[in-house]
């Protein structure tokens, strides 16, 4: 792993891009889910190759038409959040439109490659924060950056307001972007609103605790400028290799998910060296497209995500077997019922949308491999990386990728202390030992 020196990035000046076409003028009402008041950045990287298309090869201009294009379908996104009574967010839908940059970089995708560790964290220059653009009331809701590469590939960045959807809405986005870039006449899949199925219910009545949002009693984050940044590959053969350490009848009912959060939250207690007595948790996110009595049309692109929680001792946790911690995560999976997803609704009105505190203690997983990132085709094929582009400490995604043979891997991005990374790393690698005779698959890069 070698340290990547400060490439020379040239930038057109920022641009509004409005939808290709009228669209209406109306305000719509988000829902009570769409409460997640922050910026996600993402970034996909794709390698120099023919485009199969012969009458555009500039990525920047094929993505600006096809971005166009695609806010008519989608013109909420072109529009403005304001906030009304008691803190609910609706679209003003102006047309006026999300921002675009254009740039070019000196320096090559395998730079990028070697210097980012996998990809998973990108330099800042490719995604320029936009003054007055990150803000969250009054801003527009997507920020874009294509910048072209020396070796003929290039950058598709973009930063989305979380409010207005979550990672399957933002892939379901891109790719209807990416759809229309490569020539179809309009996106496969339709999008759809239907924000007020998610309303909390009146008057709100949570019948779930929803500890996932209660901060206390964890311990404030680590000081800053102690930390490293790491990316985590896991091949098949290493999901293997996890659940090999659980018993037979176990092994057998436990999912990649399951395996891979259970081993990072085990490790990520031990890397941290807590007190035996110390609460540990690990809260998930979990997509509810699929819980059918709600009602969710195919193509919604909201919010449909609720937080679910383990919880145990850091003793505990980190004496005990792998199994132990999969039966916690499989035990906070199970609690994912409809009823949950209404109360969660209610419980979020009536304490004013609150939001995970993070801190040492505590591992916030998003699992994004069912998102489409990694699948996300401009008319240049698919990205090598394609999926977070920052996490905070205590954040992490599981991103699907396909490495250089076409294997499907996943990889998961950690920012933490450098003590608590190198005693993280010793842990995943003695598991994956234990669990196949060989830590030769993990690939770690700083």
């Amino acid at each position: 792993m070698t340290t990547m020196q400060t490439f020379a990035v040239r930038r057109r000046d920022p641009e509004l891009v409005t939808p290709a076409a009228p669209t209406p003028r109306e305000t719509k009402r988000l829902s009570d889910h769409d409460t997640l008041r922050y910026q996600v950045p993402n970034a996909f990287y794709y390698r120099g190759r023919r485009r199969r298309r012969d009458d555009d090869e500039d990525p920047a201009g094929v993505i600006r038409r096809a971005l166009g294009e695609a806010l008519v379908p989608y013109y909420p996104l072109a529009g403005r959040l304001r906030e009304v009574e008691a803190r609910k967010l609706v679209v003003d839908c102006t047309g006026e439109g999300v921002l675009f940059v254009e740039a070019d970089a000196d320096v090559r995708l395998a730079e990028l490659e070697e210097a980012a560790g996998g990809l998973a964290v990108p330099a800042d220059e490719l995604l320029f924060d936009v003054e007055g653009s990150s803000g969250i009331l009054n801003c527009p809701l997507l920020l874009i950056q294509v910048t072209r590469l020396l070796c003929g590939g290039f950058v598709f960045a973009l930063r989305i307001n979380h409010v207005i959807c979550d990672a399957s809405g933002i892939g379901q986005f891109i790719s209807a972007v990416a759809e229309l870039a490569r020539g179809l006449p309009s996106p496969t899949v339709a999008p759809a609103w239907s924000r007020k199925l998610l309303e909390a219910r009146s008057p709100p009545r949570p019948s779930f605790a929803h500890r996932e949002y209660d901060a206390a009693p964890l311990p404030p984050p680590a000081p800053p400028g102690r930390m490293v940044s790491r990316s985590f590959t896991f091949t098949r053969a290493d999901i293997a290799a996890i659940k090999a350490a659980l018993p037979t009848d176990l092994r057998d009912r436990t999912t990649a998910f399951e395996a891979l959060a259970a081993a990072v939250w085990r490790a990520h207690a031990a890397a941290h060296d807590f007190p035996a007595d110390d609460e540990v948790r690990l809260v998930f996110v979990a997509n509810f497209r699929h819980v059918r009595e709600l009602g969710l049309p195919a193509g919604y692109y909201g919010n449909a995500c609720v937080l679910m929680m383990a919880v145990t001792t850091a003793g505990a946790l980190r004496a005990g077997e792998l199994a132990g911690a999969v039966e916690l995560v499989r035990e906070a999976k199970a609690a994912l019922t409809a009823e949950y997803v209404r109360s969660t609704a209610d419980f979020l009105v009536l304490h004013g949308q609150p939001c995970v505190a993070l801190a040492a203690n505590l591992l916030y997983l998003s699992d994004t491999r069912h998102a489409g990132f990694h699948h996300v085709d401009f008319g240049w094929g698919e990205p090598v990386y394609g999926g977070a582009a920052h996490m905070p400490p205590g954040v992490s995604v599981i991103n699907a990728v396909r490495n250089g043979d076409g294997e499907d891997e996943l990889v998961v991005p950690l920012v933490m202390p450098r003590p608590a990374m190198d005693r993280f790393t010793s842990e995943i690698e003695m598991l994956l030992k234990g669990g196949s005779g060989s830590n030769q698959a993990l690939n770690t890069s700083v």
